[in-house]
């Protein structure tokens, strides 16, 4: 083959919304795809070199279109978008719930539109060093091209695919995302907390924290709010947390109890 042959061209995916995430993901497509994004609020001079800033009509026209938008603006994006999907196209969410974003997806696009939900386990901060071998869960919803991209996200990329349901992620969720930011956001609000002289688990807590700390509000309004089973699980926790205050306060209360006469001559001082 001649050095002037020609090389095929990567294949175009849409994405729509350039925000932190939108980023993380143009990075990692870009050498595979050639990525064409549409976010009316970043300036175009600021998606280069892993995207190309594209309206939203022509994003519309690509096989596979990602939505890296919060829950709160995702049925206004799916509206917007719906009208210039082409049948066979694959719709992609990236939200940190399932339940109600497949929801919006099913209602809100054509049924000539192929869909898929996904949920990547990680963010910015805990994918600075990488993405390769972090996981993702994959909840196919209509059609069979999401197994395709399953497929690519586990060979390609090297994620650890999660094949679930809406309902199973959003169950295991409830615990594993709404704690971890709940006592985050505890956490944070503490501060200023001991730097200096820590145990390696309170260190840990403290790198969990400085995972998420610089999330959006969007992330954790949608992790607590709009994961229909997180109030449960949150409730418990607070009612586990107060039975234990309340263990310790009687405690307290007895520590503090008159030591009765009989008993006071056997104190070691």
């Amino acid at each position: 083959m001649s050095s002037s042959a020609i090389v095929p061209l990567r294949p175009p995916v849409g994405l729509v919304g350039y925000g932190a995430f939108g980023r993380l993901i143009a990075r990692h497509l870009a050498p595979h795809v050639a990525v064409r994004a549409h976010d009316p609020g970043v300036p175009a001079a600021a998606f280069g070199p892993d995207a190309v800033a594209a309206e939203l009509r022509e994003v519309a026209r690509c096989p596979v279109v990602i939505l890296a938008t919060p829950v709160s603006a995702l049925a206004e994006a799916v509206a917007a978008l719906a009208p210039h999907l082409r049948p066979g196209t694959l719709v992609v969410d990236v939200g940190s719930v399932k339940t109600i974003p497949a929801g919006i997806l099913r209602e809100g696009l054509p049924a000539h539109v192929e869909i898929l939900a996904t949920h990547p386990l990680f963010g910015p901060q805990s994918a600075a060093a990488g993405i390769r071998g972090l996981k993702i869960a994959v909840c196919p919803v209509r059609g069979r091209r999401g197994l395709r991209a399953a497929a690519f996200l586990r060979r390609v990329l090297g994620l650890d695919v999660i094949l679930t349901t809406p309902e199973a992620h959003d169950r295991e969720m409830a615990a594993v995302q709404g704690l971890t930011h709940l006592i985050a956001k505890v956490l944070v609000e503490m501060e200023p907390l001991p730097t200096r002289m820590t145990t390696r688990s309170f260190d840990l807590i403290m790198q969990a924290v400085g995972m998420v700390r610089h999330d959006a509000p969007e992330v954790f309004r949608a992790i607590e709010r709009d994961n229909p089973f997180a109030a449960d699980v949150r409730g418990r926790f607070f009612a586990l947390a107060a039975r234990l205050d309340a263990d310790l306060s009687g405690a307290a209360d007895r520590a503090d109890a008159p030591i009765p006469p009989r008993l006071a001559s056997r104190r070691v001082l």
